[in-house]
């Protein structure tokens, strides 16, 4: 397998998914918590971008196992087009697999086991996302799935293993005894989700515009996803909805003490956000429409870096 196709497969063009909730969970941990593990945060940093990258082979291998029209399975499909062997494919994941799980397992020997099951919980949705008898993406669920396992999964967990004093959540364990306890603090974990929602939001929103836009090929293959049961339209305004309460929670956020003043040069990304809510609408199910998802991520998710980047340089300055 070339590196070309490889890329291919594992779709490395769509990894800011899990970068964003990743990079964001590193600056809320410095501007929110005041701490920061740079090890720790490198190795899950490797574990994640592998298990990405994994997950996305299942579904395009699954995709191409399963697939019912032959021009998608072998003129779409990157491993039908390509002409790789499915077998290599499914070896690679099995690799790729087996290298997080060495990760994680280091991770948690040294953290915790709330590691093993917060990374445990998402593993099994990200395999079980697109393998088995009846895949989660194709289910009606699939932008709820995709959206707390990677903007908040990924989230919460890059917080963990940065905060190591004074931790917001923490289970402790006794084998010998069998007993075990989770403890933590209600409005920090408060703190946390709300600060996770607009990842939440613009990767369920991801989910959402690639079924928008797939519909009739997603019927064909008998894959019934949300946007059957609810309708093009209502999916539209869904995707809508979602993307501007992103900015409702930033200000909630703000209003209760999670973000300082810095945090509102968000909404300097509202109007080229609207422009493309606009366009999305306008252009679907044309293949063009898929990007205005990926660009509102990148616009609303790296102005959210920006701001929480500005809030540690203030607290800097006037330390």
């Amino acid at each position: 397998m070339s590196l070309k196709v490889f890329l291919k497969v594992v779709e490395i063009q769509t990894k800011l998914a899990s970068l964003f909730p990743f990079a964001i969970g590193v600056l809320f941990s410095i501007a929110y918590f005041k701490q920061f593990q740079l090890g720790y945060t490198l190795l899950f940093f490797i574990g994640m971008v592998v298990f990405d990258m994994a997950t996305t082979a299942i579904n395009n291998y699954m995709d191409f196992k399963k697939a019912k029209s032959t021009v998608y399975k072998y003129e779409e499909n990157i491993i039908g087009s390509s002409g790789v062997s499915p077998e290599l494919v499914r070896n690679m994941i099995l690799g790729m697999i087996a290298f997080t799980a060495i990760i994680g397992i280091f991770l948690t020997v040294k953290t915790g086991w709330l590691f093993l099951v917060l990374g445990g919980i998402c593993c099994f949705i990200g395999v079980f996302y697109t393998f088995g008898p009846i895949p989660l993406s194709r289910m009606p669920l699939g932008e709820v799935f995709s959206g707390f396992t990677m903007g908040l999964g990924i989230f919460a967990m890059t917080i963990y293993l940065n905060v190591m004093s004074n931790r917001p959540f923490y289970l402790s364990f006794d084998w010998q005894k069998g007993n075990f306890a989770l403890v933590g603090n209600f409005w920090t974990v408060l703190a946390v989700v709300l600060a996770s929602l607009p990842m939440v939001f613009t990767i369920a929103n991801i989910m959402l515009a690639n079924n928008l836009r797939d519909l009739d090929t997603d019927i064909e293959n008998h894959r019934y996803t949300l946007v059957y049961y609810i309708g093009r339209k209502q999916g539209v305004m869904l995707f809508q909805l979602m993307m501007l309460a992103c900015y409702l929670v930033i200000l909630i956020g703000l209003l209760v003490g999670v973000y300082r003043w810095p945090i509102l040069i968000v909404f300097l990304s509202l109007l080229p956000i609207r422009k493309n809510l606009q366009l999305f609408k306008e252009e679907l199910p044309h293949p063009k429409s898929f990007g205005y998802s990926i660009k509102n991520l990148i616009l609303f998710n790296g102005s959210y870096l920006l701001g929480l980047l500005m809030i540690i340089i203030l607290e800097k300055i006037t330390k």
